[in-house]
This record gives C-alpha cells, structure tokens and sequence, in this order.
C-alpha cells in the first residue's frame, strides 16, 4: 500500500469543502496583495502631494474594507478546511477501530494495547494536522510565492533577483533535514507507544503492585520509558532546533539585501518611497510562505511516518473470516461433532489435539474435564472460532465450521470465558450487553438465575451501580455470575461455560447449574471445570489428557472406569470432606 491510499477515500469525500475552502484562502491572499498596492498608491501621491484628505479618507476606507474581508474568508477557511480536518480524523479513527474488531486473536496476542492507543491518538492526530494547517500551508507557499515574486519584479526585477538569491539554501536545507525528521518522529511515536502501554499496564495492575508493595520498582520503570520518550522528542528537537533557525537567517539575509540595495535605489530615484514600501511588504508575504515550508515538512514528515505505521495496521488481514461462509445459514440448533481435529499454536510447537474425534446430539450438555494446560479452553476457542480449526474438522448440526457465517455463530454460540471482562457502565448495562433491548424485569431474572440479584440490591445504587474498569468494584464471584447473567439474557442455542464458576461456592455453584439445566432444556451447553460436582448432571462428559480424549462417557461410567477422571473424583471427595462440605 502506497503512503496516502488509506487517506484517499476520506479526501475524495469532502473535495467540496476543500475545494471551497482553497477559493476562500486564495481570496484572501488576493485580498492581502492588495493592500500593498493601496498603501503604494497612498504613499507616493503623498510624496508627490497630489493627493487630499479626501481621497486618504477613501484610501483608509478601502484599508478597512479589505482587513473585514480577510477576516470573514479567513473564518470561513478555516471551519472548512480544518474543520474537515477534524472529520477526517474521525472518520479514520471510526474505520481503524471497525478494522480491530474484524482482526483474530492472534493479532492481539501479539500486539500491545498501548501500540494501538498510540495509533488511535497521536498519530490520527499527525494525519489531521497534515491535511488541516498542512494543506492551509501547502497551497499559501504556491499561491503566495508566485505571487508575491509577481509583484515584486513588477516593482524592480533587479532588486527581486537580489533578494531571493539566499534562496536556494532553503532547498538544501529542506532536503536534507526532512529525512531525519521523518526517521526521528518515527522514533517517537515508537517510543510514546511503549511509553503509553508501559502506564496502561501499570495502572491495570495497580492492586498487585500495592499489595506486592511494588510502587518503587513500577516507578522506575515508567522512569526508564518516559526518559527514552524525552530522548527521542530531545533528538527531534535538536533536528528542528537547527532547521527552522536556518531558515530564519536565510530569510533576514534577504531582508537585509532588500534593505540595502532596495534604500539605494531609492535614493537614487530609481524607484518610489511607496513602492520600496510595497517591495518590502511583498517580500514580508514571501517570508510566511518559506516559513511555512519549514512547517509543512515537519508536518508532511509527521504526517507520512504515521500513515505508514497505521497503513501497518490495515494492511492486516483478519485470519478468522466468512471467505468460506454460506450466507443461506441463519440459525444454530446445537449438535456438536468433531472429526479428526487435530491443532497447535503454530509450526513447530507441541499438538494440543492429536486426531481428537467426539460428538454431542443438539440438546445436550457435554462437560470438559482434565489437568491444566490439557487444552480445555482451546478446544471451546476452536469451536467458536476465535482461533481457526483444520478444515472439515469441527460441524455444527452437519454445517462444517467454515461455511457457518461468523455473526450466526457468535450470536448463536455464546461463551463466558475464564478471563471475565466487563465495561466501565452500569450493572444492568453490562448485563444487557448482547441484547441491548431487553427489559429491566428480564435483567432481573437472568440476574436471578445466576444467583447475583440479591447481592446487587444490597449496593446503594442497585442495578444503577457502575462497575468499575474490567469490573474492579465486584468480587470475583459476583463478575462471574453477573457475566453468566449477560450470556443467560441472550438465550442462545449453544451455552459455553468455561470454568465461570470457578470463583463460586459449591453450594451457591451447584445452585446455578441446576437452574440452568431447568432453563435450557432442549439447548446445548458445554461446561468446562475443575469441580466434578460442576458437570455430575452432564449427558456426555470427555476427559482431555496428553492431546487425546483419554476417557468419554457420563458420570456413572467414568466412575466405574476406575480411570483419570475416577482418579479426580476421589482427591475432590477427600477435599470436600476436609472441608466440610458436600460433593
């Protein structure tokens, strides 16, 4: 992808706006050109005493006139212009975050959340400024070059060539450090990446640094980052330290030349008071314009560093798609069968599954057991394809995985993973999340049946009660239940529960599942766990071990096997009974 093809489409949306935006700037320069002309035309019938109080009064009018119309095209530029600017941003921001949703886990896996932050800000914010003050500037340094120099050689061609001959060292100049700003910016931006993610990790772990008393260790590192950003910000500075002072210089030697050849001819009469006055406002027009060119390459190579590094980013494909989808399916009844599957992380790493083949009827329940890292939540990932399964490995209701499109999947095969996350919003909200239409009395009922209601009344605001980030204001228990209610309140045809109950008592787990099994008769639910009492009531449960089902049956089989999951049962019974409980 080249540099500006991800920003075209959005350009080629408001050509109007800018388009109207550029006619409205150029009359403002041609208003601003002007006014010299008016002042010259003042000044030397002054000299020449050829002119009243009168025609000064008119003059001073025209004067006014003119500054009345800068400032109102000048205001209307601007909304259009960076005003579209600001349009842009967003609309890119909206299209960047809509590509983060359709990329698979891997890509996240991968990459840190203070890299996408980055992206997300400071450089959407780079972009909007190359395309706002940027363009402003691009097209005052052609208009107002060309004619300022226009009416410069009008004056006094000789004088015109005298005061742009320390020109060219501009170019030079532009050329050479315009490639070292593009490379330390990229720098920075890298360095704020890691700077952002470094503090975004630091403040989600906030609990474990305080009660490890970890303050001063995570300090000095936040330290150690922020130093490397001011590095790679003071490198940039230096650069530009350099480089817009230059230009300053470059632009008083032309000043003085002006001023020393220019007076000469004036004295000598070779040319009027008022149109040296004139040479001298045009060559003041011509300064904005070259030193807007050192602005608009420190923006162009802000701007472009950022486009490539978000054109990174959207130049990823999603590896998890519908290319394969047959849209003609619509709904899910729930029969689950696997076929050979066999699965890893990647070339090179150990099988989770070697040639695993089971099946559960729609309807059913089916429970996971076996040892940790047996590949439990792998196996439910690769069912609801958060990671891709071989090809022809895993049907549902005889529908190979692939050709189920991705929406009627999620919809319709909800999981409530280990890791539980909810939004910063309230209780009921986070509850109602996948069926944002629902009513109060059905937030309360799934909340009933998860066996969280009573303990959100109890809170001050009830239902009302925001929930801190990731759910930091809730137990462990209480955000598993209130994400058992989110995926209840949904209904869907497949129910995956993935040790969810993990932070549950027996008493109050054994409560849950068995109004589960009430509410969802006639829907398959998967139940992943450590607890035996978990999934007794399971029709089907499998035992994972060494990337093979080492044991498949129900409860009273498994028992009578005398094997692994036997074995499991056992050390859980002493447990319970140590700690005074039922299994």
């Amino acid at each position: 992808m080249r540099t500006f093809d991800a920003i075209l489409p959005y350009l080629k949306k408001s050509y109007a706006r800018i388009g109207v935006g550029i006619v409205m700037l150029i009359l403002v320069d041609v208003v601003q050109l002007a006014v010299p002309k008016v002042m010259q035309y003042a000044i030397d019938h002054i000299q020449e005493r050829t002119i009243d109080s009168s025609g000064l009064a008119w003059i001073g009018l025209i004067i006014f006139g003119l500054a009345i119309a800068v400032m109102i095209l000048r205001y209307f530029w601007r909304v259009l212009i960076i005003g579209n600017s600001f349009q842009i941003e967003k609309s890119l921001r909206q299209d960047f975050y809509n590509h983060l949703l359709k990329l698979s886990q891997n890509f996240f896996n991968k990459s840190k959340t203070g890299d996408l932050m980055a992206y997300a800000t400071n450089d959407l914010n780079a972009v909007r400024m190359l395309f706002g003050i940027g363009l402003i500037a691009a097209m005052d340094i052609v208009f107002m070059t060309v004619a300022s120099f226009s009416f410069m050689v009008s004056i006094n061609w000789r004088l015109t060539v005298l005061a742009i001959l320390p020109m060219p060292f501009l170019t030079i100049t532009i050329r050479y450090f315009g490639k070292k700003m593009h490379k330390r910016f990229a720098e920075v931006q890298k360095s704020f990446a890691t700077l952002s993610g470094r503090v975004q990790e630091s403040i989600s772990g906030i609990r474990i640094v305080k009660a490890f008393v970890q303050e001063k260790p995570e300090l000095e590192k936040i330290d150690e980052v922020s130093r490397e950003f001011v590095k790679q910000n003071m490198a940039l500075a230096r650069i530009a330290g350099v480089f817009h002072p230059f230009m300053g210089f470059v632009i008083s030697t032309s000043i003085v030349i002006t001023l020393y050849f220019g007076g000469r001819a004036a004295i000598r009469g070779e040319i009027t008071i008022g149109g040296f006055i004139a040479f001298f406002q045009y060559l003041g027009m011509l300064v904005w314009p070259m030193i807007a060119i050192g602005w608009i390459v420190d923006m162009y190579q802000r701007g472009t560093a950022s486009l490539k590094r978000l054109n990174e980013i959207f130049e990823v494909n999603p590896e998890v798609n519908d290319d394969k989808a047959d849209q003609s399916i619509s709904s899910l009844q729930g029969a689950i069968r696997l076929q050979n599957l066999s699965f890893s992380y990647g070339e090179g790493l150990p099988k989770i599954f070697n040639d695993i083949t089971m099946s559960i009827d729609a309807g059913k329940t089916l429970a996971v057991v076996g040892p940790t890292g047996c590949g439990k939540t792998s196996l439910i990932e690769l069912l609801v394809r958060i990671y891709n399964p071989e090809s022809n490995s895993i049907f549902i209701d005889d529908h190979e995985l692939y050709t189920i499109p991705l929406q009627v999947l999620r919809r319709d095969a909800v999981l409530v993973p280990q890791d539980i996350f909810l939004f910063s919003d309230t209780i009921a909200n986070n509850i109602r999340l996948g069926n944002p239409d629902t009513t109060d009395e059905a937030v309360y009922e799934a909340a009933r049946v998860a066996q969280v209601y009573e303990e959100i009344m109890d809170f001050d605001h009830k239902f009302d009660t925001m929930v801190g980030e990731r759910g930091i204001t809730l137990s462990g228990g209480q955000k598993q239940r209130v994400a058992i209610a989110r995926a209840l309140l949904t209904n869907p045809q497949i129910l995956i529960l993935d040790d969810a109950l993990s932070a549950v008592d027996t008493k109050t787990e054994r409560f849950i599942l068995e109004r589960l099994i009430e509410l969802r008769r006639g829907k398959t639910t998967i139940i992943i766990a450590h607890r035996i009492s978990s999934i007794q009531h399971a029709d089907k449960i499998i035992v994972l071990g060494d990337a093979i089902i080492a044991e498949r049956g129900n409860h009273k089989d498994l028992i009578q096997q005398g094997g692994l999951y036997n074995d499991l049962y056992e050390k859980q019974r002493i447990r319970a009974r140590l700690e005074g409980e039922e299994l």
